[in-house]
């Protein structure tokens, strides 16, 4: 079985990447994870998860010629992680168009993928992601342009048939009710948490660790088991969830 899903959230500052690694290791309880940094420009799951010194990143698997994608992916907290680098002059030699093979070859060795991706929608490399995936996790938070940016995020998915797992809402501070009232009015999905401002993601980013792994008895980790639960990834053939990938069209933004 696998099944991709595209964590997105529409802006940035959401939470997005404590969120995929956190479902990634939530679920690698009991699925067989891979995580994928998609966010080609912006890379930061690198320094989430302990890899800020490594050699071969996702960089030097989308270039002509490149790495093989096996050299760029690592094990990490009971999951295999696949990061991008930081580099300006490697993002702006990748070639956004070859993640659609390397999501297919990561396709046959995972039950589940999380592809990180970018913050926006301004560029066919931030698109691509939600493209490829077979359903979608919007990040938010309880913010008016938080929100309107996740509709965005929600739209496009929508428009080109990926479908929309449900919602997080990340660094809540409070009021969950009205977190809660904005999920079911204005998004597809049930809502997967809400999570609750915690110091301890902060400092599980400066330790360069998952949240999960930094601090696994906080509400907010208790938040994302609950998020990872409620997902139920489904049952894809690998094969033709592969031939998808790399037969999928690479849309221009918005």
């Amino acid at each position: 079985m696998v099944e991709a899903f595209a964590v997105a959230s529409g802006k940035g500052g959401t939470g997005k990447t404590t969120s995929t690694l956190a479902l990634g290791m939530a679920l690698a309880e009991e699925y067989d994870v891979t995580v994928v940094d998609a966010d080609t420009g912006m890379a930061n799951l690198l320094f989430h998860a302990g890899l800020a010194d490594v050699e071969t990143t996702l960089h030097d698997v989308l270039v002509e010629g490149g790495a093989p994608v096996e050299a760029a992916t690592y094990e990490r907290f009971g999951m295999r992680v696949v990061p991008c680098g930081t580099s300006l002059a490697a993002f702006e030699a990748a070639e956004p168009e070859r993640l659609r093979a390397v999501v297919a070859d990561l396709a046959a060795d995972a039950d589940v993928l999380l592809l990180d991706s970018p913050a926006t929608l301004g560029s066919k490399s931030a698109i691509l992601p939600i493209v490829l995936a077979d359903r979608v996790v919007i990040v938010l938070q309880a913010t008016i342009p938080a929100v309107s940016d996740g509709l965005k995020v929600q739209e496009y998915a929508l428009s080109y048939g990926t479908d929309v797992a449900g919602t997080i809402f990340n660094r809540v501070r409070g009021d969950v009710e009205s977190a809660a009232e904005k999920a079911d009015r204005y998004f597809e999905g049930p809502l997967l948490a809400t999570v609750p401002e915690s110091e301890a993601a902060q400092q599980a980013r400066a330790a360069g660790r998952p949240l999960l792994a930094h601090a696994p008895d906080s509400e907010a980790a208790t938040a994302y088991r609950a998020a990872a639960a409620r997902l139920d990834p489904r049952d894809g053939d690998s094969g033709d969830v592969a031939d998808r990938f790399r037969s999928a069209v690479v849309p221009d933004p918005p």
